[in-house]
């Protein structure tokens, strides 16, 4: 029988949403948690893992980083990933090289890291006065924080944790470098397995594109990716559905997925679920946007809008927020709104568990979905 859309469709939920594990385990399955500093109600890391974390509370991640054995490192996207995932990027090098004089102030900074231990940026600014520079958004920022940034893209410095949410660095060891053309292809080859267990499954328009975004991961090796793809698609299984080539891993069938639980599920706008606003089209008809950097009289949806998921449905959205110590939502749908008792009360379970994840008091009673 030929795969159809439906069963892409709750493969991809079901291959996502699984039952709450530990959060190493919930790390290793997913690769990779891109994150986002903005904070509504949590950050979107936080949101992504709350559903796969038996028991996790915002923050989770953040305070429990340096036993984790993971690292904070730009992938497709920025976010965390374990140690050896990581490595497959390393050594980096980048094509624009630094200045004599950049270069210079490096060499000062990382080895005033080494002397520290772990640094605070504002320690960095403080012994070498570095001043101001524009950022990527017309603003200005501390020429130290961005000369931190970039070691550590470099890979001459890690982050070794976070205080309030601000990266803290410590040095890193020199990379080895790779022996031959074929260790670079076998690397290659592992990050595109990666994207496609994150992800999948594909669109082959998104796989490209995936595929092409590792010119950030391992820059050194860009001019590998053409191969890496032709060589994915040989590899994945795949079909051609509605006119589209869609890829996931090998040993996978997606017409086995189950029926989706008689569950509400609000997403991050980053969950590996929604990220790809293609394949949301594809699955659900209606084009969902992550509006929290678009001016607000321009908004459809709201600031921070996260998917809801009601059994294999995204029906609509809800913008979640905590004022005086209470949660506020506010839940909007494409469609008619839904008088189903059963989503009543699935509603108001998952907000329970958003509740819960904020750690705010515990709920005397019921009801929020009603109010919402």
């Amino acid at each position: 029988m030929p795969t159809t859309l439906p069963q892409l469709r709750r493969h991809a939920i079901a291959r996502t949403l699984l039952a709450p594990v530990a959060l190493p385990l919930a790390l290793e399955r997913l690769g990779f948690v891109q994150a986002d500093p903005l904070r509504a109600p949590a950050r979107a890391q936080d949101l992504t893992l709350r559903h796969r974390v038996a028991g996790y509370v915002a923050g989770d991640l953040e305070r429990r980083y340096p036993e984790l054995g993971i690292e904070e490192d730009f992938f497709v996207n920025y976010g965390f990933l374990g140690a050896r995932h990581h490595a497959l990027m390393h050594p980096r090098r980048v094509r624009v090289r630094w200045s004599p004089a950049r270069q210079a102030k490096a060499d000062a900074v990382l080895a005033f890291v080494r002397e520290r231990g772990a640094v605070h940026p504002r320690e960095v600014d403080a012994h070498f006065n570095h001043g101001k520079v524009t950022n990527w958004f017309g603003g200005s920022s501390n020429a130290s924080t961005e000369l931190l940034d970039g070691m550590h893209y470099r890979g001459l410095l890690r982050v070794a944790r976070r205080d309030a949410g601000t990266r803290v660095y410590a040095a890193r060891e020199p990379w080895p470098e790779l022996a031959d053309r074929s260790d670079v292809r076998a690397r290659m080859d592992a990050l595109v397995d990666l994207i496609v267990a994150k992800y999948a499954p594909l669109p082959a328009a998104t796989l490209h594109d995936l595929v092409n975004r590792l010119r950030f991961a391992a820059p050194q090796w860009a001019a590998d990716r053409t191969r890496a793809l032709a060589h994915a698609k040989k590899r994945l299984a795949h079909a051609h559905v509605d006119g589209i080539d869609w890829y996931w891993p090998a040993g996978e069938d997606p017409a086995s997925a189950p029926e989706p639980a008689q569950r509400a599920w609000l997403l991050a706008p980053f969950d590996p679920l929604v990220w790809d606003r293609r394949r949301f089209e594809r699955f659900w008809g209606w084009p969902y946007r992550f509006e929290a950097y678009t001016p607000a009289a321009k908004r459809r949806l709201g600031h921070y809008a996260l998917p809801l998921l009601w059994r294999e449905q995204v029906v609509g959205w809800a913008n979640v927020g905590v004022e005086a110590g209470a949660m506020r939502v506010e839940v909007g749908f494409v469609g008619p709104r839904i008088g189903e008792p059963a989503f009543a009360a699935a509603m108001d379970d998952e907000l329970h568990r958003m509740h819960a994840f904020l750690g705010l008091a515990p709920l005397a009673t019921a009801g929020h979905a009603a109010a919402a």
